[in-house]
């Protein structure tokens, strides 16, 4: 049974608001693929470009190289194209265009039919005060579960 991949942004929740989700596939090589499927990824630092043509790319994702691929290893930063349906392209390019919001990478993850697959969102860069609020609220939380556990 192969383990789970699940290559996650955390960065990403902390510094925009979400305010739509997308999946969308990734357009690979062979040795990128093998990568990911060792959890050779990261997608902290990455974010999502439309390029003259329309197409979305997810640029600034780091894919180790694969160990065994010698010459036919990949380039680790290079852009990559993600694949989605002519009116989700449209939509998003119309979303980025007009209300200056970005779309940024959630999640990294091999679906169940082996492909690898890229959770995206169209989000709104948060201010400092409600990075702040989200702090505040987090520790409260924390601090109520403390209280819970030590009542029961």
């Amino acid at each position: 049974m192969q383990k789970k991949i699940n290559i996650q942004n955390k960065k990403a929740r902390f510094e925009y608001e979400i305010l739509d989700k997308y999946t969308a596939g990734i357009q690979l090589t062979g040795t990128e693929i093998k990568s990911i499927r060792q959890s050779k990824a990261r997608i902290t630092e990455s974010f999502c470009e439309f390029n003259d043509k329309g197409e979305l790319f997810v640029i600034n994702m780091y894919i180790e190289e694969y160990a065994f691929g010698h010459h036919y290893n990949h380039n680790p930063k290079s852009e990559r194209r993600l694949l989605l349906n002519k009116r989700e392209l449209k939509k998003l390019e119309k979303e980025v265009e007009a209300k200056g919001n970005t779309i940024v990478p959630l999640r990294l993850f091999i679906n169940e039919n082996g492909w690898a697959k890229l959770d995206i969102a169209l989000a709104k860069g948060k201010k400092t005060h409600d990075k702040r609020q989200n702090i505040k609220d987090r520790d409260n939380k924390r601090d109520l579960a403390r209280i819970k556990k030590a009542y029961n």
